[in-house]
């Protein structure tokens, strides 16, 4: 399995946990986990004794790494469209109102941001680091960019996207721009995570959705129009299938953690 559901104390907490579970593989989004998320979040919704939703990945080596590069995804001839995975793994993705709390542990980077961007907010371990690798190779990052735009100022948004694989934001930096919320100990980042969405799970849930889906909103217009001229962007930003390829090949892993 590619993700794992714990709903044992929902019925005492109201909170279920979501673990993205390919540890060997950074937790990174194959074809069959994309799908699995979409179909937890739909269950959610209907599943009355979930008021909350705590997000992690398994291990401590990374939260999740985007997209597994080794999934293919035929794509359109079409130069105004693109077919991607990943804009259905969220949980607004598939109308799920709910909060939901992202734990971090490790890298979370590239495709990472669209669970991120679609959380309510991020607790973190101290050891957590956040990059978006797509400049280094060859690629736009187009909708990672637009949700870390919703997120941050706008320079510390550019600047990650643009410093590629060169930079690692640290969890204290990501925590003093406002992408992480509250700093943990290392490993206690989903117990940090668990004890907010407790809190939250105790109200009463239609007020907490409303609530959820009011701050969503604030920023649903400019968001929808950015995504709207995001695959443009891509089809016309993006390096060829092997200069992609060349790019991944010299594996430019240095970096500085700011």
């Amino acid at each position: 399995m590619s993700i794992r559901v714990e709903t044992d104390a929902v019925h005492e907490t109201g909170v279920a946990l979501v673990t993205l579970d390919r540890p060997a593989k950074h937790n990174a989004i194959d074809l069959d986990m994309a799908a699995r998320l979409a179909a937890v979040w739909t269950s959610f919704r209907h599943d009355e004794a979930v008021r909350a939703v705590v997000l992690t990945g398994a291990g401590t080596e990374a939260f999740c790494t985007g997209v597994d590069r080794s999934v293919e995804v035929p794509q359109p001839s079409s130069p105004y469209s693109i077919d991607d995975p990943l804009l259905t793994v969220g949980p607004k993705a598939n109308d799920l109102w709910k909060p939901v709390i992202a734990a971090v542990e490790g890298m979370a980077c590239g495709g990472a941001f669209y669970l991120l961007g679609e959380s309510e907010f991020v607790v973190a371990s101290r050891r957590a680091t956040f990059f978006d690798p797509h400049t280094t190779y060859g690629m736009v990052s187009a909708y990672e960019a637009m949700y870390l735009a919703q997120r941050l100022p706008y320079g510390e948004a550019a600047r990650i996207a643009l410093m590629g694989t060169a930079e690692r934001v640290s969890a204290e930096r990501a925590y003093d721009t406002g992408l992480v919320s509250e700093l943990t100990a290392p490993g206690d980042a989903v117990r940090g995570a668990l004890r907010a969405a407790g809190v939250v799970a105790s109200y009463p849930t239609a007020a907490v959705q409303g609530t959820v889906r009011a701050v969503w909103a604030a920023g649903e217009a400019a968001r929808a129009r950015a995504f709207a001229l995001a695959p443009h962007l891509i089809a016309l930003g993006n390096a060829g299938a092997a200069e992609q390829g060349e790019l991944f090949g010299a594996r430019r892993t240095t970096h500085r953690v700011r």
